[in-house]
């Protein structure tokens, strides 16, 4: 019998995946900012240890993740001076390889009625969800949102007759279980509704064509002395009250047919006062039907009853000019639009729910977060955490930043974070090649350290010192660099109750310790820890598999993901690793 298999995407190194240390995170006090209260987390270092060192607390809680990673849309510069694509394969194993950990520690965290959401563009959009699909099951798709970016002019035009110019980028959306997810209905003002009525049919009685009586609209208004500026509150509030619907469609369409087919450029708004919920009007010659057609419509100038119609998974109304600025950063070419990722937060979550963006670049994400009552965790590698995201969240904090959402929130500023970089490798190796445990790490942070490794919860009890955390309500760690005798190891046992059992963690101990008791298990460190992870490397923005290079073969490689200029790579070099690096600051 034949084995089944399953249908998946392979690439170069899939199964090669990093065995990640699980990392402590140490508050930089100097740079955490406001209420010192504040649960939201600022984290500076490579995102995929951040991730993993985010997993023993968070996960399933996570209500909503937004990622806009890199978009694998880099170039080289060849010989000749000309502009390249990266050769087909290699650099999509790259990527592939650099967001398949990301994406798996990501599913751990989402709770179960969580949502991911991830912006992308053409060239990995399909990769991805293959990809996304492998790790969160294919059920749990739950819809491409297609976002209108940019418009077919400018320097874009130059291309028109090699290309169809790029206007959108996508957003994937997928579930952890598609069956608890629940959305918040948004709706989007129906502007050119109002803007465009020439014609009003009136209802005198029954619903009898004889009863019908056909007014310009402007006419109506003089009459009654109200604007006729489809902006003007007074022309709203009379189209509002006026609204209704004709009940018996084919009445509309059989009698005012002729009149909208002769009368191609006008539109009938058709009036009837006994019920407001649902509204036909003729438009040329269609006919458009809108149910509840009036709501309160989150925008950017805040909510307002209007017009409007629900949002779909196709978004045109996003501002996405503009946006160098926005949060008082200069991050050109790499922001998302604030009011896009509020429309996110919008369908997806509820104040105090917890977002995470471990792309945050200059820092939209967060900013968002902080103005809409979010609770939040953004992390970010590059120099621009200090330089661009945290002035920009302080500015948030203080409520002097004013820009993109913040009317709409009517954000004063308030609130804090903390800012958290990474801990160093627990391990390194001495000059004769031993590993030792790193000089860096204090008592305090050892036991850390170790209560995590060991997937202990670090809570040091004040009152009694060999307890540094626990796993249940009996069960104990406890780490020391002494050496462990076994007077030592009777007093502690002597301290315990019967039922309480516990690990400690030590350089070193007397062989009268190792199974003395039967509720006492002691470990000496750093052996331990020995192949259970990687030590010593900090750095995981691209992690691929060594492939042979043709060495006639000239490559450039590009020195940075925001720079145009290369530099030669040499020809004796075995591997592609450096092609491009997923640092690239966005949003």
């Amino acid at each position: 019998m034949a084995t089944k298999q399953r249908l998946e995407l392979t690439w170069i190194g899939k199964y090669e995946q990093p065995n990640l240390e699980p990392r402590i995170l140490i508050e930089d006090p100097s740079k955490s900012y406001g209420d010192k209260r504040s649960e939201n987390m600022l984290i500076h270092g490579d995102n995929l240890l951040a991730l993993k060192a985010l997993e023993q607390d968070f996960t399933n809680k996570i209500k909503c993740i937004y990622i806009d990673p890199p978009y694998n849309t880099g170039s080289r510069i060849d010989a000749d001076g000309e502009e390249v694509g990266y050769e087909d394969g290699l650099e999509h194993s790259e990527w592939l390889q650099m967001m398949r950990p990301r994406i798996e520690l990501i599913y751990k965290l989402l709770s179960k009625d969580g949502l991911l959401w991830i912006s992308i563009d053409d060239l990995e959009c399909h990769y991805l969800k293959v990809l996304c699909d492998e790790v969160f099951g294919r059920n749990n798709f739950v819809t491409t949102i297609a976002v209108k970016m940019s418009t077919a002019s400018g320097v874009k035009t130059s291309h028109r007759e090699k290309t169809i110019i790029k206007e959108k980028e996508y957003v994937l959306v997928y579930s952890k279980d598609k069956n608890l997810v629940r959305f918040n209905p948004q709706y989007i003002p129906q502007v050119e509704w109002n803007d465009e009525f020439q014609y009003i049919l009136i209802k005198n009685g029954s619903s009898r064509a004889e009863d019908w009586q056909v007014k310009r609209l402007n006419d109506v208004l003089n009459e009654k002395g109200i604007s006729t500026d489809p902006k003007a509150d007074d022309f709203r509030k009379f189209v509002i009250d006026n609204a209704g619907i004709i009940w018996r469609r084919a009445f509309i369409r059989n009698t005012y047919k002729e009149l909208s087919q002769n009368n191609p450029d006008k539109i009938f708004y058709i009036v009837d006062r006994d019920m407001k919920n649902e509204h036909y009007y003729y438009r040329g010659r269609e006919m458009y039907f809108y149910k509840d057609s009036f709501h309160n419509c989150f925008t950017e100038e805040g909510y307002k009853d209007s017009p409007s119609h629900l949002v779909g998974d196709f978004w045109v109304d996003i501002n996405t000019g503009k946006l160098f600025n926005e949060g008082g950063i200069d991050f050109r070419n790499g922001k998302k639009p604030e009011f896009l990722i509020a429309r996110i937060f919008e369908l997806s979550t509820q104040k105090g729910d917890w977002v995470l963006d471990s792309f945050l670049g200059s820092g939209t994400t967060s900013a968002v977060s902080h103005k809409m009552g979010r609770k939040w965790i953004g992390i970010e590698l590059g120099e621009h955490c200090d330089t661009h995201t945290l002035p920009r969240l302080k500015a948030v904090v203080e409520g002097a930043d004013q820009g993109g959402v913040s009317v709409s929130q009517d954000w004063k500023g308030g609130g804090g974070f903390k800012y958290y970089e990474l801990g160093p490798s627990l391990l390194r190796k001495d000059n004769f090649g031993n590993w030792v445990i790193e000089e860096e790490y204090k008592p305090d942070m050892l036991a850390s350290a170790m209560a995590k490794h060991e997937g202990f919860k670090y809570c040091p009890d004040q009152q009694v010192y060999w307890k540094h955390g626990q796993s249940t309500e009996r069960d104990f760690i406890y780490t020391t660099t002494n050496f462990l005798t076994v007077e030592m190891l009777d007093q502690i046992h002597g301290d315990m109750k019967h039922s309480e059992s516990l690990l400690i963690c030590c350089k070193s101990f007397s062989k009268a310790c190792d199974g003395k008791y039967a509720n006492i298990t002691v470990k000496k460190i750093p052996n331990m820890l020995l192949g259970r992870c990687e030590f010593g490397k900090n750095d995981y923005s691209l992690n691929i598999v060594s492939m042979p290079v043709d060495e006639e073969e000239e490559d450039f490689v590009p020195t940075g993901p925001d720079e145009s200029k290369v530099r030669p790579k040499s020809k004796k070099v075995e591997s592609k690793a450096d092609l491009f690096s997923a640092k690239k600051g966005k949003k």
